[in-house]
Parts: C-alpha cells; structure tokens; sequence
C-alpha cells in the first residue's frame, strides 16, 4: 500500500516545513512496526518549492492470518482461500489507515512544536493514492471528499489494460488537492475515510470505535452530507454503534445551533429518557424467551439452526451453563459478520473452545448436528417454502433429534397491530409465509406426533387479548420412553 503527501512552499515558507508537520526527517528513511506489517516512511523530493512525503506499508499476511486464527480475512470462517489471494498488500485500507494513526499520531493531533502557525494554517496539499478499493466507485468518492475542500481525481482502474472490454475494476487512483485544509485536518479526513470506501475493516471493531470516529471527525463530520453513510461503513454496519455515534453527532450539531455546551443538551436528553424508558425490543424479549426455555430443559450443548449473525450465539456464550455452542447457517456472509460481532479473532482459549460456527443448509441431513442437547429455529421456518418445510422437519427433528427443540416464528395475527406495516404484507420481504396461532399449533403437533415429541406452547411478547402475542414459541420434548425400553432391553 503507497500513499503521498506533497506540499510547496517559498523560501519564507519551505515545503520543507513539512517534516517538521509530520514529525518525520525528510533527511531519514525510517521504518516503523504496525501491528499488521512495517511501514516506511521517506521522502521522494524535499526542496524549498516543493516536498513529497511517501508512506509505505508492507503488510505481513503472516501476521495478519494469526491474528484472524487462522481463519482468513477479519476472522472471517468463510474466507480461507483469502489468506492466498488478496489485496491488502496493494489496495488502500483499513489497514493503511491505521498505519498513517500509527506514524503520523502527532501529525493528525495538529501539534507542532517547531512550527505551531505552520500546523494551524491552511497548506497547499496534493495526496495521491494509486489504488484504493472503492464500493461505491468514483461517484462515492466524490461525494465525501468534495464537501470536505478537496479537488477529487477518482480513475478507475481498469482491471486489464489489455482488454478493456472487460471493464473496471472496483479499485480506482485517486489524487486530492487542497490548498483549505490544514494537514491535521487532511489527514484526518483519510483516517475516516480509507476504510469507509473500502466498506471493510480488517480488525473486531469494538465500541471505543465510536470514540475513535467522533475525535477524528471533529469539525467536518456532524455537518457532513454522507455523515450517515460515513459512520455506518466506518463501524462495519454494527447498528448498536451506529446508532450510538449518530445520537453523539446529533447531540454537536443541536450544540452548535443553539451556541451551547454538548454536556446541557445531553444531560437534557438523558433525564428525558429516564421519564420515559424505551419498551424492551421483541428481538430481546424473543432471545430471554429463547434462553428461559432452554436453561429449564438442562441443555449444555446448543445447537443456533439460521444463527444469522450471532445475537443469540453471544448470550449464550454469556451464560457459562452452556458449554458447547454451535451457529449453523447457510450465508457465508452472515457467518462472517458473527465472526466479528463475537470477537472469535480475538477470543481467549478456553471461551473459543465453547463456540464454533458452521456453513450449512437446514434442509439436508448433517451428521456433524448430532448429539446435541437442545436446538433452536428462531425465525427460521418462515423463511423457506413451505414444500421444502418437511426436509427441514426430517433433518432436524429425525436426524439430529436433540431432547429439545425451540421454534419461534411471527404471529400474523398480531400484523393488525403493526401501525407500519400494511395491510396484507408479511413483516419481512423474505418471508415466505407467516402462520396463524392455529396453523403453528397444528403444524407443530403434528411434527411432534410423527418424530416422537411432546410439544407445549408459549407467547412471545404482549399477549394480546383479541389477536396473541406477536411472536409464538413451540417447545419440543423428545419422547424418551422408547429409548429407554431399547437401553432397558439391551442391558
């Protein structure tokens, strides 16, 4: 990964003084150790009219798998073949943005000793990145860095010089001009922006993320037209973080229109959300539900059938009664992000020997889901069609056979009580039904009787009067009365 930053200057004003911006001797290569590989710092050119400083990282895709375990990008479990085959030694990055805090922290604080008006005034800058990995293309990274002041060059890549019938690639170069921004501040701004465009981040994005975001995005960020978008790509699509930085942004940009203090408002805002608590999202109700059943029936070993991205999984690994967990889902996609959202890449031993997930398809028989105590579906079986329904049955219920089984799927009587969602429609796009009380009830009766179950049955969130709750519960108890006359007769 290569970056630039170029500057003229005068000889009352040296380009040179850019060394001293950047705490780094123009006279000196030097080299520092990242925690994913070594960067270099050195200076093409360093004359009176103009100064080039470069900064190189060489990543150690070694180092880089360790600190994934082995399990590919960010410890994703579905990115194997990505240790071998990547770009993160060429394309702009995360990565690269955590190089330039690492080697230029001073730099992006604005402090300079030897040259405070230098550091506090404007500066003729030129940034040039030859290959930075853009979802989004040229268009995106107009739209954030424009509104910044800067000049935007985006080209894209093509992704064969020789063959350009076959188009671009997703990679573009990119070059920034400014002559209105202090270096902090361009700094900053490529701090934030690097792995927002890339849409990626190579390391757990934990909450003091959010800390990180909002000190860098001091004074351009809350006023930012993409500041939505910039802070969802920046805390990896993590809607709690999200939501947190947004609050935080909301609550400076309130600050500088009344010309008060952040700390009135917030205080404000805490005391009234102390007279009104927010209701308990059914999500949440949905997991306590989920966990109550399974603490009651003794299950150790637990099997998350459509783990999704992990919600459940984590609050089991939260309760140490549950001493093996086990995800299961057919999205790689989803796998990965409950990879990061669980922290497996950093994870002690012993927790990570309680967890794993799997890649899988529900519909078909997997002897690696047997012998497990206990098995939850939550909302899983709307999700598939409804003759697919019965090899979902068999590979579950007839196959894997856990003593328990827990299913949760929507109520579509409760649907009348949704002020948002119209009359008719199912509540999520990818449903492919959604029950009445009396058809789950029959449908889980007669799975019990045909694979030797008991079933009881439980309301999930505000039982209403007229319509239920808006989630409902079956509890499947594997009938053990055969099994024990086959033990009894085989002893």
């Amino acid at each position: 990964m290569f970056l630039t930053i170029s500057t003229s200057g005068t000889a009352a004003t040296p380009a040179t003084d850019l060394g001293y911006l950047l705490h780094k001797n123009p006279g000196n290569a030097q080299t520092f150790s990242t925690s994913h590989g070594t960067a270099h710092v050195f200076y093409p050119e360093a004359e009176v009219e103009r100064c080039t400083a470069a900064l190189l990282l060489e990543v150690d895709p070694i180092a880089l798998i360790r600190r994934g375990k082995g399990k590919g990008r960010g410890g994703a479990p579905d990115a194997a073949l990505g240790q071998y085959v990547n770009d993160r030694p060429y394309a702009a990055s995360s990565l690269l943005a955590v190089a330039l805090s690492a080697v230029f922290s001073t730099a992006l604080r604005g402090v300079c000793k030897a040259r405070p008006e230098r550091a506090a005034a404007p500066l003729p800058l030129r940034v040039e990145v030859p290959a930075v990995a853009a979802k989004g293309g040229p268009d995106l990274v107009r739209a954030l860095f424009a509104p910044l002041g800067w000049d935007v060059i985006a080209e894209p890549v093509a992704l064969d010089a020789e063959f350009p019938d076959w188009g671009d690639s997703r990679y573009i170069r990119l070059v920034l001009e400014s002559e209105k921004l202090t270096l902090a501040e361009a700094l900053r701004h490529l701090y934030v922006l690097l792995p927002v465009l890339d849409d990626a981040k190579h390391y757990w994005v934990a909450p003091d993320e959010v800390d990180k975001l909002l000190r860098a995005g001091e004074g351009w960020l809350p006023g930012h037209p993409e500041h939505r978008l910039i802070t969802n790509r920046y805390l990896s699509r993590r809607w709690s973080l999200t939501r947190q930085a947004m609050e935080r942004l909301e609550l400076v940009r309130l600050a500088e229109t009344d010309d008060s203090e952040v700390e009135d408002i917030d205080n404000a805002v805490e005391a009234e959300s102390e007279a009104e608590p927010r209701p308990t999202p059914l999500a949440v109700q949905r997991r306590e539900a989920i966990l109550t059943g399974l603490r009651e029936s003794g299950a150790a070993r637990v099997l998350d059938l459509g783990c999704g991205e992990g919600h459940l999984v984590r609050e089991l690994l939260r309760d140490v009664r549950f001493t093996e967990i086990t995800g299961v889902d057919v999205s790689a996609r989803a796998l990965a992000i409950a990879a990061r959202r669980l922290g497996l890449d950093r994870m002690g031993e012993r927790q990570a020997s309680r967890v794993r997930l799997l890649q899988g398809s529900l519909t078909y028989t997997d002897k690696r889901l047997g012998g497990y105590d206990a098995a939850v579906l939550s909302e899983v079986i709307e999700h598939l069609d409804l003759p697919r329904l019965p090899a979902l049955e068999y590979a579950v219920f007839g196959a894997a056979r856990p003593r328990t089984v827990l299913v949760t799927t929507p109520n579509v009587e409760y649907n009348v009580r949704w002020e948002s969602l119209p009359a008719g429609h199912v509540r999520h796009g990818d449903h492919r039904f959604e029950w009445t009380r009396e058809e789950f009830r029959a449908w889980a009766a007669e799975v019990a009787g045909r694979y030797g179950y008991t079933v009881e049955f439980r309301p999930v969130g505000p039982d209403d009067p007229e319509v239920g709750p808006p989630t409902q519960m079956a509890l499947f108890h594997r009938d053990t009365t055969e099994q024990d006359k086959k033990e009894a007769k085989a002893a």
